[in-house]
Protein backbone atom coordinates (compact mmCIF):
# COMPACT_ATOMS: atom_id res chain seq x y z
CA UNK A 1 0.00 0.00 0.00
CA UNK A 2 3.01 2.50 0.80
CA UNK A 3 4.80 1.34 -2.72
CA UNK A 4 1.38 2.64 -4.12
CA UNK A 5 0.75 5.84 -2.20
CA UNK A 6 4.26 7.01 -3.03
CA UNK A 7 4.35 5.86 -6.79
CA UNK A 8 0.67 8.16 -7.22
CA UNK A 9 1.95 11.26 -7.62
CA UNK A 10 4.58 10.49 -10.08
CA UNK A 11 1.28 8.59 -11.87
CA UNK A 12 -0.07 11.65 -11.55
CA UNK A 13 2.56 14.22 -13.08
CA UNK A 14 3.12 11.68 -15.68
CA UNK A 15 -0.73 12.15 -16.63
CA UNK A 16 -0.73 15.56 -16.77
CA UNK A 17 1.92 15.95 -18.94
CA UNK A 18 0.54 13.10 -21.43
CA UNK A 19 -3.00 15.19 -21.33
CA UNK A 20 -1.79 18.47 -23.86
CA UNK A 21 0.10 16.28 -25.92
CA UNK A 22 -3.46 14.29 -26.80
CA UNK A 23 -4.81 16.85 -26.99
CA UNK A 24 -2.87 18.68 -29.38
CA UNK A 25 -2.98 15.27 -31.35
CA UNK A 26 -6.77 15.47 -31.86
CA UNK A 27 -6.40 19.10 -32.79
CA UNK A 28 -4.43 18.65 -35.97
CA UNK A 29 -7.02 16.13 -37.20
CA UNK A 30 -10.48 17.56 -37.87
CA UNK A 31 -12.68 14.70 -39.14
CA UNK A 32 -15.88 17.02 -39.74
CA UNK A 33 -17.21 19.29 -42.69
CA UNK A 34 -13.78 20.83 -43.00
CA UNK A 35 -11.75 17.97 -43.98
CA UNK A 36 -14.41 15.59 -46.28
CA UNK A 37 -14.36 14.28 -49.74
CA UNK A 38 -14.27 16.35 -52.10
CA UNK A 39 -13.09 16.79 -55.76
CA UNK A 40 -10.58 19.22 -57.11
CA UNK A 41 -10.90 21.15 -59.96
CA UNK A 42 -10.78 19.10 -63.60
CA UNK A 43 -10.49 15.91 -61.24
CA UNK A 44 -11.65 12.74 -62.83
CA UNK A 45 -14.72 11.35 -61.03
CA UNK A 46 -16.43 7.24 -61.31
CA UNK A 47 -19.77 8.89 -59.97
CA UNK A 48 -20.46 10.71 -62.74
CA UNK A 49 -21.05 8.66 -66.83
CA UNK A 50 -18.90 11.10 -68.15
CA UNK A 51 -16.48 10.32 -65.92
CA UNK A 52 -15.90 14.06 -64.94
CA UNK A 53 -15.98 15.57 -61.68
CA UNK A 54 -16.71 19.36 -63.03
CA UNK A 55 -20.64 19.48 -64.30
CA UNK A 56 -21.54 21.36 -67.49
CA UNK A 57 -23.72 24.43 -66.74
CA UNK A 58 -27.78 23.64 -66.91
CA UNK A 59 -29.21 24.75 -69.80
CA UNK A 60 -30.72 27.90 -70.31
CA UNK A 61 -27.95 29.17 -67.72
CA UNK A 62 -27.47 33.14 -67.78
CA UNK A 63 -24.24 35.04 -66.72
CA UNK A 64 -25.54 37.69 -64.21
CA UNK A 65 -22.22 39.74 -64.78
CA UNK A 66 -21.81 39.81 -68.13
CA UNK A 67 -24.27 40.62 -71.45
CA UNK A 68 -25.78 38.23 -73.97
CA UNK A 69 -23.97 38.07 -77.09
CA UNK A 70 -27.12 39.49 -78.55
CA UNK A 71 -27.45 42.28 -76.46
CA UNK A 72 -27.72 45.91 -77.85
CA UNK A 73 -24.99 47.11 -76.60
CA UNK A 74 -22.85 44.21 -78.20
CA UNK A 75 -24.20 44.45 -81.60
CA UNK A 76 -22.47 46.59 -84.18
CA UNK A 77 -23.86 45.11 -87.33
CA UNK A 78 -27.00 45.13 -89.15
CA UNK A 79 -28.68 41.66 -89.97
CA UNK A 80 -27.35 42.27 -93.39
CA UNK A 81 -23.81 42.17 -92.71
CA UNK A 82 -23.32 46.05 -92.51
CA UNK A 83 -22.55 48.46 -89.65
CA UNK A 84 -25.03 49.25 -87.41
CA UNK A 85 -26.34 53.46 -87.66
CA UNK A 86 -28.99 53.25 -85.00
CA UNK A 87 -27.86 53.66 -81.31
CA UNK A 88 -29.41 51.31 -78.94
CA UNK A 89 -30.51 53.99 -76.86
CA UNK A 90 -32.15 57.86 -76.97
CA UNK A 91 -28.82 60.18 -77.78
CA UNK A 92 -29.12 62.97 -75.37
CA UNK A 93 -26.95 66.06 -73.88
CA UNK A 94 -26.44 63.54 -70.72
CA UNK A 95 -25.02 60.71 -73.16
CA UNK A 96 -23.55 63.20 -75.88
CA UNK A 97 -21.51 64.59 -72.25
CA UNK A 98 -20.38 61.39 -70.84
CA UNK A 99 -19.10 60.69 -74.11
CA UNK A 100 -16.93 63.28 -74.14
CA UNK A 101 -15.46 62.77 -70.90
CA UNK A 102 -14.95 59.24 -72.17
CA UNK A 103 -13.50 60.08 -75.62
CA UNK A 104 -11.14 62.70 -73.55
CA UNK A 105 -9.99 60.13 -71.50
CA UNK A 106 -9.53 57.22 -73.62
CA UNK A 107 -9.29 58.50 -77.03
CA UNK A 108 -7.91 62.41 -77.56
CA UNK A 109 -3.97 61.29 -76.31
CA UNK A 110 -3.86 60.43 -79.99
CA UNK A 111 -7.10 61.35 -82.31
CA UNK A 112 -6.76 64.58 -80.32
CA UNK A 113 -9.36 66.82 -78.80
CA UNK A 114 -11.12 67.89 -82.20
CA UNK A 115 -10.50 64.74 -83.98
CA UNK A 116 -7.70 65.72 -86.65
CA UNK A 117 -5.10 62.78 -85.10
CA UNK A 118 -3.11 64.92 -83.54
CA UNK A 119 -3.20 64.26 -80.14
CA UNK A 120 -0.38 64.21 -77.68
CA UNK A 121 0.97 61.09 -78.37
CA UNK A 122 1.17 61.41 -81.96
CA UNK A 123 3.12 64.54 -81.38
CA UNK A 124 5.93 62.96 -79.63
CA UNK A 125 6.27 60.51 -82.69
CA UNK A 126 3.37 57.61 -82.00
CA UNK A 127 1.28 56.52 -85.26
CA UNK A 128 -0.78 59.33 -86.61
CA UNK A 129 -4.30 57.90 -86.69
CA UNK A 130 -6.68 59.12 -89.52
CA UNK A 131 -8.67 62.38 -89.35
CA UNK A 132 -12.14 61.92 -88.14
CA UNK A 133 -13.10 64.55 -90.74
CA UNK A 134 -11.80 62.84 -93.50
CA UNK A 135 -14.71 61.50 -96.03
CA UNK A 136 -14.61 57.70 -95.50
CA UNK A 137 -15.54 58.29 -91.52
CA UNK A 138 -17.69 61.05 -91.56
CA UNK A 139 -19.76 58.10 -93.77
CA UNK A 140 -19.02 55.48 -91.32
CA UNK A 141 -22.50 54.60 -88.95
CA UNK A 142 -21.83 54.41 -85.60
CA UNK A 143 -21.15 50.41 -84.99
CA UNK A 144 -18.36 50.98 -87.21
CA UNK A 145 -16.47 53.30 -84.38
CA UNK A 146 -18.16 50.56 -81.57
CA UNK A 147 -16.47 48.27 -83.12
CA UNK A 148 -13.45 49.38 -83.67
CA UNK A 149 -13.16 50.67 -79.55
CA UNK A 150 -14.37 46.75 -79.03
CA UNK A 151 -11.62 44.99 -81.17
CA UNK A 152 -9.12 47.75 -82.35
CA UNK A 153 -7.55 48.54 -85.16
CA UNK A 154 -4.02 48.76 -87.05
CA UNK A 155 -1.62 50.16 -84.06
CA UNK A 156 -5.19 50.76 -81.53
CA UNK A 157 -5.13 48.07 -79.50
CA UNK A 158 -8.70 46.96 -78.26
CA UNK A 159 -9.95 49.19 -75.35
CA UNK A 160 -12.73 45.92 -74.17
CA UNK A 161 -11.26 45.84 -70.93
CA UNK A 162 -11.22 49.17 -70.42
CA UNK A 163 -14.49 51.15 -72.00
CA UNK A 164 -17.80 49.61 -71.00
CA UNK A 165 -20.28 48.40 -74.13
CA UNK A 166 -22.60 51.22 -73.14
CA UNK A 167 -19.64 53.87 -73.16
CA UNK A 168 -18.65 52.62 -76.36
CA UNK A 169 -21.79 53.68 -78.05
CA UNK A 170 -21.74 57.49 -76.26
CA UNK A 171 -17.97 57.87 -77.61
CA UNK A 172 -19.65 56.44 -80.93
CA UNK A 173 -22.44 59.50 -80.67
CA UNK A 174 -19.76 62.07 -79.07
CA UNK A 175 -17.87 61.40 -82.60
CA UNK A 176 -20.34 61.70 -84.54
CA UNK A 177 -21.17 64.99 -82.98
CA UNK A 178 -17.50 65.70 -82.96
CA UNK A 179 -17.80 65.61 -87.18
CA UNK A 180 -20.70 67.43 -87.29
CA UNK A 181 -19.87 70.32 -85.48
CA UNK A 182 -16.62 70.65 -87.84
CA UNK A 183 -18.70 71.18 -90.43
CA UNK A 184 -21.25 73.63 -89.57
CA UNK A 185 -20.90 77.12 -91.18
CA UNK A 186 -19.98 80.21 -88.47
CA UNK A 187 -22.36 82.42 -90.04
CA UNK A 188 -25.51 80.22 -89.40
CA UNK A 189 -25.05 80.05 -85.66
CA UNK A 190 -26.78 82.57 -83.44
CA UNK A 191 -24.91 85.27 -82.08
CA UNK A 192 -24.57 84.14 -78.35
CA UNK A 193 -23.81 80.50 -79.99
CA UNK A 194 -20.96 82.18 -82.58
CA UNK A 195 -19.59 84.14 -79.89
CA UNK A 196 -19.29 80.78 -77.64
CA UNK A 197 -17.56 79.02 -80.57
CA UNK A 198 -14.31 81.98 -80.98
CA UNK A 199 -14.15 82.17 -77.29
CA UNK A 200 -12.70 78.37 -77.42
CA UNK A 201 -11.58 78.81 -80.78
CA UNK A 202 -9.15 81.61 -78.93
CA UNK A 203 -8.87 79.44 -75.97
CA UNK A 204 -7.58 76.18 -78.23
CA UNK A 205 -5.08 78.78 -79.47
CA UNK A 206 -3.79 79.96 -76.74
CA UNK A 207 -3.29 76.46 -75.15
CA UNK A 208 -1.37 75.23 -78.76
CA UNK A 209 1.07 78.41 -78.30
CA UNK A 210 1.63 77.06 -74.87
CA UNK A 211 2.36 73.78 -75.40
CA UNK A 212 4.32 74.33 -78.63
CA UNK A 213 8.11 73.95 -78.58
CA UNK A 214 10.09 73.98 -81.23
CA UNK A 215 13.53 72.18 -81.90
CA UNK A 216 15.93 74.32 -82.11
CA UNK A 217 14.70 75.73 -78.96
CA UNK A 218 14.60 72.40 -76.74
CA UNK A 219 18.52 72.41 -78.75
CA UNK A 220 19.19 75.67 -76.94
CA UNK A 221 18.21 74.48 -73.50
CA UNK A 222 21.07 73.65 -70.75
CA UNK A 223 21.23 69.69 -70.55
CA UNK A 224 18.70 68.38 -68.13
CA UNK A 225 17.03 71.53 -68.04
CA UNK A 226 12.63 71.52 -69.17
CA UNK A 227 11.12 74.19 -71.24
Amino acid sequence: MNSVRHKLPALLLAGLAAAPLALSAAGCKREDMHNQARHEWQEASEFFADGMAARPQVEGTVATTSLLSNDPLLTTRNPNGGYADAYPFEVNRGVLERGRQRFDIYCSMCHGQTGYGDGMIVRRGFVRPPSFHIDRLKAAPPGYFVEVITHGFGAMYSYNDRVSPEDRWKIAAYVKTLQLSQGVEVASLTAEDRQQVEAAANSNARRSQTQAVTQPEREGLPKGARP
